[in-house]
């Protein structure tokens, strides 16, 4: 598995979540899960000033072998959307963690993200269900 960024907290579900310096949080998902999923051929994204609840279906992405929804990590507003996902989505298998993130939030609460899963404890919950 490759190296998984300790400055972000992650969901079990496999979305990864920074919270940037303005107070907004970017999702994408992890290297583990564009891994798994293969060559991403499209993705669909939320719509700015949707209002989405922790664990919310936000997305989905899909690959040559199977679709998978995107959840919220934490709840928020919609800001921003990467529009260029729709034109270019093996960006996200290129790099998942930066060029490939997918939205941002307005978070409710940016303390939600304490409840999220630091790096060595979603390591070890990918290597759980592997």
């Amino acid at each position: 598995m490759s190296q998984i960024p300790s400055e972000l907290k992650y969901a079990s579900s496999h979305e990864w979540a920074r919270l940037e310096e303005d107070g907004t949080v970017t999702v994408g998902i992890t290297d583990h899960a564009q891994e798994a999923l293969g060559d991403v051929v499209f993705v669909e994204l939320p719509q700015e000033g949707d209002t989405l609840a922790a664990g919310d279906e936000a997305g989905v992405v899909e690959s040559v072998k199977a679709a998978s929804d995107i959840y919220a990590p934490v709840a928020g507003t919609v800001v921003a959307v990467n529009a260029r996902l729709e034109d270019e989505p093996e960006v996200v298998n290129a790099d998942p963690y930066n060029d490939g993130w997918f939205y941002k939030l307005q978070p409710e609460d940016a303390g939600e993200l304490d409840k999220l899963l630091g790096a060595s404890d979603y390591e070890q919950h990918c290597a759980d269900e592997d």
